[in-house]
């Protein structure tokens, strides 16, 4: 018997080429760029934002459900 066992989920991440798609999938929530080599996001304005070919386009709220951190690169 386990006491205290817990699981811990991550909501499943949907990706997208293009920022329009992913901006149609959630409507309500900023599109961010994730890098999925470095494990981070980068939101709009940000230098990195849409470059690479290690990334997509996601919602926010699913970058950060899946654990993926904010970078502080290219903040204007």
């Amino acid at each position: 018997m386990m006491l205290g066992a817990g699981e811990v989920s991550a909501t499943p991440l949907t990706p997208f080429r293009y920022e329009a798609q992913a901006q149609r999938h959630c409507p309500r929530d900023q599109v961010v760029w994730l890098d999925f080599r470095k494990g981070v996001y980068y939101a709009r304005g940000q230098r990195r934002y849409g470059q690479g070919f290690d990334g997509s386009f996601v919602c926010l709220g699913e970058a950060r459900d899946s654990f993926y951190r904010r970078s502080l690169l290219g903040l204007r």
